[in-house]
């Protein structure tokens, strides 16, 4: 799951205002909007070159399909959070298809990086290349704190359905964590809302429509992940898939849970069994999904730097 989803921000949204608006240094008069966005490219590379020398690629190779749906539809999964945030801000402020590799850096910056570098970077692009009516900060800051009230909310209503099948596995789940992180996704899902007025900055028409295209995205995320596993692993049912995919967005969103991808592991052996092929299908897609990353961020930064090169 993207970093974008992560609950700190939502916990004290006052916190998450004071992290990521950058008003004090433009006040301060220094423009750091211009070397923002070459040091996130150097950034990205940096971090690029250091992951490559760890990576596995001829492991990768061997254990990719050959399917083209399965790789029409990894492009679909892995562009999808860039593409609404694409969706949403070209509503808000008309943004140019251009507009979409700045949402890729967006993306890559929160995941290699650090959680919210990508927004502040978006937010120096924003300054820089849209024209509009006041600060943009108002709006990424508001699309941040949605998208992980609505993956909360989805997360609290399928927990409805998959808490009686949690319960009866035995697992290591300490009750205790269990309940404090239902009760801070509780308080961070419907605090904002009860607060709004001072939380949010957009007006309620924008908000809607802002939090449905994040409640799209997490269903089709949950949707495709599902279909992804089904076609490394055919002979499993897309049903399975499917109940498993909705566990790990349960599992990945409890605050206070530790070892989530050991304990999501244990959940799918046990629903499918089949321990060593679970295993090498879950070990596929997170590599890809790296490998995505390191290749895209790549791409992005060399190609931040050529142009910031052209332009001095």
């Amino acid at each position: 799951m993207s970093q974008a989803d992560t609950l700190a921000p939502l916990i004290n949204p006052q916190g998450a205002r004071a992290i990521l608006d950058p008003t004090p240094l433009v006040r301060s008069g220094r423009n750091w909007t211009a070397w923002f966005g070459p040091l996130i490219s150097f950034a990205i590379l940096a971090v690029v070159f250091v992951q490559i020398g760890s990576f596995d690629f001829h492991k990768l190779v061997a254990m990719l399909p050959r399917t083209p749906l399965f790789w029409l539809l990894f492009a679909v999964t892995y562009s999808l959070t860039p593409l609404c945030d694409w969706v949403i801000f070209n509503r808000l402020w008309s943004i140019p298809a251009g507009g979409l590799s700045a949402l890729f850096r967006k993306r890559i910056s929160n995941e290699l990086l650090l959680g919210y570098l990508g927004d502040v970077y978006f937010y120096a692009w924003a300054r820089r290349h849209v024209t509009m009516a006041g600060s943009p900060f108002g709006a990424v800051k508001d699309s941040a704190i949605l998208s992980g009230v609505m993956g909360n909310i989805v997360t609290l209503a399928m927990l409805l359905f998959t808490l009686p099948l949690l319960s009866s596995l035995r697992l290591a789940m300490d009750g205790r964590a269990l309940g404090i992180s239902l009760t801070i996704l509780v308080a961070t899902s419907f605090g904002p809302i009860l607060f709004s007025r001072k939380v949010f900055s957009l007006p309620w028409p924008e908000r809607r429509m802002v939090a449905a295209v994040h409640l799209a995205r997490i269903v089709a995320n949950v949707l495709l992940y599902a279909t992804l596993w089904h076609l490394l692993l055919p002979d499993v049912a897309l049903s399975w898939w499917f109940m498993l995919s909705t566990l790990r967005l349960v599992l990945s969103r409890l605050p206070m849970v530790p070892n989530k991808d050991v304990l999501f592991a244990g959940v799918a052996v046990f629903l499918v069994g089949r321990e060593l092929e679970i295993a090498q299908v879950l070990a596929v897609i997170a590599s890809l999904l790296l490998a995505a990353h390191l290749l895209v961020g790549l791409i992005l930064g060399v190609s931040g730097l050529v142009k910031q090169r052209r332009q001095a």
